[in-house]
């Protein structure tokens, strides 16, 4: 589901960017990726994630992928050159992913699967794409942060069948995704990188 104007000021903040850079130089420390890898961010909202990630990571080719055509069209006139020069963002939905089994050497999660109203065929989905040795990078926030009673009538989230840790572990495991050591987690959020390691 699109996210609402307060959560697409942040997401668009200079905050937020600040945020990225730090997510993004841990995924890089837990489990770099060959230069000119394949990367899909599912969620990428502005298009500022991707030009961080690919900053960092070098990819070959970068596809963005969201379900705001207003974010996309700001993602879609970033500059084509750079880190970014093989990058194509598009509309499209995470629970739906219009690639072929095993297209993506990395998939980029920066806190989309909480927003998506059938959560598990997301994380199939993506794992899905994910060739079998490839990682899967994520933020994930849980409900008592973004469900709590000041943000549950702020932010616009699926309201049913929500997770917490175990619930989403499971999930990631039951598709194939093998946590790597050294993901953060608390109550509120988590912060990791999975290795496709098994077909499901």
């Amino acid at each position: 589901m699109e996210v609402n104007w307060p959560e697409r000021f942040y997401c668009r903040s200079f905050v937020r960017k600040i945020a990225q850079w730090r997510e993004v130089g841990y995924f890089r420390a837990t489990h770099p990726i060959p230069a000119g890898a394949r990367v899909l961010e599912i969620g990428c909202g502005d298009g500022g994630g991707a030009g961080i990630f690919a900053r960092l990571f070098q990819p070959g080719l970068y596809h963005g992928l969201d379900v705001d055509p207003a974010m996309i069209q700001v993602a879609a006139r970033r500059p084509k050159e750079g880190p970014l020069a093989k990058s194509l963002f598009l509309l499209g939905d995470a629970e739906r992913l219009p690639y072929a089994d095993g297209a993506f050497d990395a998939v980029v999660n920066f806190g989309i699967v909480h927003h998506l109203p059938d959560w598990r065929k997301g994380v199939a989905e993506l794992a899905r794409v994910l060739r079998v040795g490839g990682a899967f990078y994520f933020e994930e926030i849980y409900p008592p942060l973004y469900a709590n009673p000041l943000f549950r009538v702020m932010l616009a989230h699926p309201r049913k069948d929500r997770f917490h840790g175990p619930e989403f572990r499971a999930a990631l495991a039951g598709e194939g995704l093998t946590l790597l050591p050294g993901f953060h987690e608390s109550r509120l959020f988590i912060l990791g990188v999975a290795r496709k390691t098994a077909r499901p």
